[in-house]
């Protein structure tokens, strides 16, 4: 019975294809843009989707609207399942990233083109394949009878990449999500959708000034050369922060924390000038285990070492500190459900893993909601002529329709 519900399932989304298609292609031609990036927000997006929505029946569609310079509006949908106690989420953006320089992409960002099996537009893959799958998962099983196991959210929301501000986070001060939902964030993921993401590691960015005495080359006993003494701290805090931090974590890939000197601004125009001052910075993404704090204290330890010894002073400046939020757990049951969908449409083997990078997913997890990330993407979002696989659109409506049915 239930591989029979397995093939009637995919059979409907196959033959839903054009409409999913044309739907997803109508979507992208609505910019929204926050109007931080020159745009007027999501307000046109989220009228296009309410409207698909409510052809879909919908138990429960509200708006929740913050004020930015303009609307930014959050669309909240809720269809009821067989478990009205339990509630899975599926949380998707309709906000978008500007399209850049033009003279880059081959079509127009906003006219979506189909070409070799892909949609070409700005927020295809970010985030508008898995908001059209997850919409036309619910449109499946209402045409074939089916309720879901549970109660199904589908949370739309504005602000995802500028911050969330006006987005997840004004939604969950206003209570929308409870202790016991299940979560699922498809806003990242790999080409072979084997990445279920349950972690991420803290990032750290430090801006380092190192202050010393210019003067001419040819006599650098007038001076203190701050780019020598910058580059002595870099060497030195690799070296200290690799020594005192090499644990590991099988999550992660890389399983290490790493600390990387990154950019370089420009000290002196000319070869024969010893700089007086230099800067230079540092990326780190460190392990959940261990505590950023400790590794910036570290650094000034090792700044203040390298001042003394080279009659410099190095100041240390933070450009971002982002905690890791606490873990999902590998086998909580959002995480679990959606393995075994996944497997059950592309056959493969997906694993719980953690990210070096940082998703909106974080948000939810210091709330104590156990948040997944997962998608079947070739990774092109934010990129000039982003565009998804048309196989992964229909490959992961499949995937929302064997969540909701429990199958």
């Amino acid at each position: 019975m239930v591989h029979s519900q397995i093939e009637d399932i995919f059979s409907a989304v196959e033959n839903k294809r054009d409409e999913i298609l044309a739907t997803f292609m109508e979507m992208l031609r609505i910019p929204a843009l926050a109007p931080v990036n020159g745009g007027e927000g999501e307000g046109r997006k989220a009228e296009y989707l309410i409207s698909v929505l409510e052809k879909l029946g919908m138990d429960d569609i509200t708006v929740h609207t913050a004020e930015d310079t303009h609307p930014r509006p959050n669309v909240i949908a809720v269809k009821h399942g067989l478990d009205r106690s339990r509630r899975l989420w599926v949380m998707s953006h309709m906000d978008v990233v500007p399209p850049g320089d033009l003279s880059r992409w081959e079509s127009d960002p906003f006219e979506p083109v189909v070409k070799d099996g892909k949609v070409i537009a700005r927020g295809t893959e970010d985030n508008g394949q898995e908001l059209i799958a997850s919409i036309f998962g619910l449109v499946v099983l209402k045409e074939l009878g089916i309720t879901p196991v549970m109660d199904i959210g589908l949370a739309l929301v504005a602000d995802e990449e500028t911050g969330s501000e006006f987005g997840i986070r004004y939604l969950m001060d206003r209570g929308i999500f409870r202790p016991d939902d299940l979560i699922i964030v498809p806003d990242a993921g790999n080409e072979d959708a084997t990445e279920l993401e349950v972690a991420e590691k803290s990032i750290l960015w430090v801006k380092v000034i190192t202050h010393g005495k210019q003067c001419h080359a040819s006599t650098p006993h007038r001076g203190s050369n701050a780019h020598f003494a910058g580059m002595k701290f870099g060497v030195r805090a690799i070296e200290e922060l690799k020594a005192r931090y090499p644990g590991t974590n099988s999550l992660f890939d890389p399983p290490i924390s790493t600390f990387e000197p990154t950019k370089k601004e420009g000290n002196v125009p000319n070869i024969n000038t010893l700089p007086g001052e230099d800067i230079m910075y540092f990326d780190c993404r460190i392990l959940p285990e261990i505590d950023p704090d400790e590794v910036l204290d570290l650094l000034r330890s090792i700044a203040s070492e390298i001042g003394s010894e080279l009659g410099v002073t190095i100041d240390l400046e933070i450009v971002q500190l982002e905690r890791a939020a606490p873990p999902t757990p590998a086998d909580a049951p959002v995480v679990t459900l959606l393995e075994g969908a996944v497997r059950k449409v592309w056959n493969n083997e997906p694993r719980p893993r953690g990210i070096g990078g940082g998703t909106c997913a974080a948000i939810l997890r210091r709330a104590g909601f156990p948040a997944v990330v997962w998608g079947r993407i070739d990774e092109t979002a934010h990129a000039p002529n982003e565009y998804t696989r048309i196989e992964n659109l229909i490959g992961n409506t499949k995937v929302y329709a064997l969540l909701y049915a429990g199958l």
